[in-house]
């Protein structure tokens, strides 16, 4: 995956201790804070996709509701 040469600048605030684990990976792997966070944005941002595209493959199936599934785990003998 290539890295955008222009990058935008933004602040965000993190917790101290969550900043201080942060800088601690940095030093650990040779990675950039930026280039962590980066990454986990991106992750989360993947994952997001994936349950967006998994909603969309589910989105014709039937629905089911509350009180239809505690009726058929009951019936099943599972509560």
């Amino acid at each position: 995956m290539t890295i955008e040469t222009k990058s935008k600048r933004t602040t965000i605030y993190l917790e101290p201790d969550l900043h201080k684990a942060l800088r601690l990976k940095s030093a650990t792997i040779s990675k950039s804070v930026t280039q962590l966070i980066n990454e986990a944005v991106r992750e989360s941002l993947a994952e997001d996709a994936d349950d967006i595209t998994s909603f969309e493959k589910r989105a014709n199936e039937p629905l089911l509701s509350y009180d239809e599934m505690v009726k058929r785990l009951r019936k099943s003998g599972k509560i």
